[in-house]
């Protein structure tokens, strides 16, 4: 079982289950009471609820403190790394990814953290050679994919990028962030009917989801269809205000430039009209 989280355009996984997990080269070594594989369990849900709540710095020293109870345990390295990756302690985060990918080479999750900490780095070439080795692990793997077209996505090539968002939304077709990485670099190849149609289509399957809501407005402000394009940012507000910010926007969701230079001519000439008055 595993929890996401949204970061950087991407996914942080986490291992859940991780009181008992034992690397096979330390097994003969490291032998645990159930009273206390029971109590790193419990502590171990502490550390995702505190993730869950934003609470990373918590999160943190919740999973040094297993990690000092159970070194051998790569679940909880990676997991220490993911806080990490969440206050932007990219370095020692890899770090982290490092000790776990020692202690359980042949895991997945480890790699496709790594390579998010790599991608927050910009160093997109290590970050795709993560997420390749993931594939070769598990071809199946859809967060893989789209993980991949973001790092191929980050240094450029957004038609490149297409084929893994596709190929993961095809894996899992409710993987609703796959699907709107591709409608965003639709927009950015100049497809602009096809990114509408896609977006649409997301936005009809999930009504709550503020990307779309606001790449819908954007896009549909530029084809002059003003009322609906105010309507759906009315709806993205209401769901995250962040897509007013720049900044994020470009460093943080990163979106594409064509993407984000339409939302800025909407929100230009937004700020441009005058307020409405009260008639007298």
């Amino acid at each position: 079982m595993i929890m996401w989280q949204f970061f950087l355009g991407i996914f942080l996984v986490f291992w859940l289950t991780v009181g008992i997990a034992i690397a096979p080269s330390q097994a003969d070594s490291a032998v645990y009471t159930e009273e206390q594989i029971q109590a790193g369990e419990l502590l171990t849900q502490e550390a995702l609820n505190l993730t869950n709540q934003g609470k990373f710095a918590q999160a943190e020293q919740a999973w040094t403190y297993l990690i000092e109870k159970f070194p051998e345990n790569p679940a909880l390295w990676s997991n220490r790394g993911n806080a990490r990756v969440s206050q932007n302690k990219l370095t020692s985060a890899i770090a982290d990814f490092d000790q776990a990918i020692a202690l359980a080479p042949e895991a997945t999750d480890p790699y496709l953290n790594r390579g998010t900490a790599w991608e927050g780095l910009g160093e997109w070439q290590k970050a795709i050679a993560d997420y390749e080795k993931v594939l070769s692990l598990d071809p199946q793997d859809a967060m893989a994919y789209n993980n991949l077209g973001n790092a191929i996505a980050g240094q450029g090539d957004w038609a490149k990028s297409l084929k893994y968002y596709q190929k993961a939304a095809e894996i899992a077709p409710n993987f609703a962030f796959a699907r709107a990485n591709y409608a965003l670099a639709l927009y950015q190849i100049g497809d602009i009917d096809q990114a509408v149609r896609t977006m649409r289509n997301i936005v009809r399957k999930y009504p709550q989801f503020p990307d779309m809501r606001a790449a819908l407005t954007a896009a549909l402000w530029n084809q002059g269809k003003h009322d609906e394009a105010e309507s759906n940012w009315v709806a993205a507000m209401g769901l995250d205000a962040r897509y007013r910010d720049r900044q994020w926007l470009v460093q943080i969701r990163r979106w594409p430039p064509k993407m984000v230079t339409a939302l800025d001519n909407f929100l230009k000439l937004q700020s441009a009209q005058p307020e409405n008055k009260p008639a007298l």
